[in-house]
């Protein structure tokens, strides 16, 4: 099969490969990236431009009437959120809704190149992430008493890394983090030494892009970012511990990351409220050695609905979500694609048909098979989050 033809969209935009909210305040770097959104998609027609910006943009939110203010600040408490690799901040919308109904000040953030088009993340780098991060976490500290971090995937990654250099941040959620990739991501920066003469080999993926709040393209430059990002984090957890309340939902069954390696993780946090939610093909099944009270495993397989296992991109999103939700508008299928095209189209027009669930051998055996993109038990998620909340000290 030849390799698919690169367009427009796998070439640099130049309107977002760095941080760009500097002295801004809140408000106004989500106005700037906000235009900068606009202006990237303005070949959309006018009802999909605003429903594009408004689901890749940054975003805040403020607590409803009720919740007691802070002792030196406007709020008590804040959350920071942060999305994927090749993500956008659509991801996090339905976790910000439920911790700004907790009470929660709210800030979302848009790390650079995404958002836009996959081809700006050929030259972004991991501290331009780092520097987003670290400007809303310092946005969010001018308003709040306690500092919380939000993320999933990447965003989860980058959230670790900032509370490690942070002691204003008070607890960690993570989401499908991101802590260990594959080692072959180390050598994708080498692309470098021949992709001027072949423009395609600077890219893992050349795909249809049909997904308005994700990447489905993905460039080899975006791995070898987040694998400096672990490894670095990886570092600095050798030299420091973790001593705040973390949260952690995360599949068994992940094909992105290493779930291994977050059990390792999440068995060295020593904060008594920490809690790992682990969803798996086989709850009766404790993994060794690792604390009990710290684990609660969840039934990963629901076969009403076809769906044979949970997924790295399933965990924050709830069935009801119009986009990725049971009767979504998106379905992702791109894994077929260009090898086995027939199962690329029957698994875009049947969905219905369709088995769901991550990408592993097993599951992909069964028969047509849709990565799951909701968490089925997104409700009793909610149920172990407010368990955790309302345990912070």
């Amino acid at each position: 099969m030849a390799t698919p033809p690169l367009e427009a969209r796998h070439q640099p935009s130049g309107l977002n490969f760095q941080f760009n909210g500097s002295r801004l305040a809140f408000a106004d770097y989500v106005a700037r990236n906000r235009d900068m959104l606009g202006r990237a998609h303005s070949g959309s027609g006018a009802a999909d431009l605003e429903k594009i910006v408004d689901g890749n943009a940054p975003f805040e939110l403020k607590p409803p009437a009720g919740f007691s203010a802070g002792q030196e600040k406007t709020y008590r408490r804040g959350m920071l959120l942060t999305h994927g690799l090749s993500d956008s901040p659509y991801s996090m919308r339905h976790l910000a809704a439920f911790f700004q109904e907790n009470g929660f000040r709210v800030m979302a953030v848009l790390l650079p190149g995404h958002g836009t088009q996959p081809g700006d993340l050929l030259e972004v780098t991991w501290q331009e992430w780092a520097k987003t991060v670290a400007y809303g976490a310092y946005k969010l500290a001018e308003e709040v008493d306690e500092v919380y971090l939000a993320g999933y995937s990447t965003g989860a990654t980058l959230s670790v890394y900032q509370s490690l250099r942070d002691n204003r941040v008070r607890g960690l959620l993570l989401f499908s983090p991101a802590l260990k990739i594959t080692r072959w991501a180390a050598l994708a920066g080498l692309h470098k030494l021949y992709s001027w003469l072949i423009p395609s080999a600077r890219w893992v993926d050349i795909k249809p892009d049909l997904d308005i709040y994700k990447y489905e393209s993905f460039p080899k430059n975006a791995a070898a970012q987040l694998y400096a990002l672990t490894k670095e984090l990886s570092a600095q957890l050798q030299q420091h511990e973790l001593d705040i309340p973390v949260f952690i939902a995360a599949s068994a069954d992940d094909m992105t990351v290493k779930t291994s390696v977050t059990l390792e993780f999440m068995a060295r946090v020593r904060h008594p409220s920490s809690k790992l939610v682990l969803y798996t093909t086989e709850p009766e099944k404790f993994p060794p050695g690792f604390p009990a009270a710290k684990l609660e495993l969840m039934n990963s397989v629901v076969p009403e609905q076809k769906i044979l296992s949970s997924a790295h991109t399933a965990i924050v999103i709830p069935p009801e979500d119009k986009h990725y939700g049971v009767a979504g508008e998106y379905s992702n299928c791109v894994h077929y694609y260009p090898e086995e095209m027939e199962k690329y189209a029957a698994c875009l027009t049947h969905p219905e048909q369709d088995f769901q669930g991550e990408l592993t051998e097993e599951n992909l055996k069964t028969g047509i098979l849709r990565r799951l993109m909701y968490n089925p038990n997104f409700a009793a998620l909610k149920v172990s989050m407010q368990r955790f909340i309302d345990e912070l000290p």
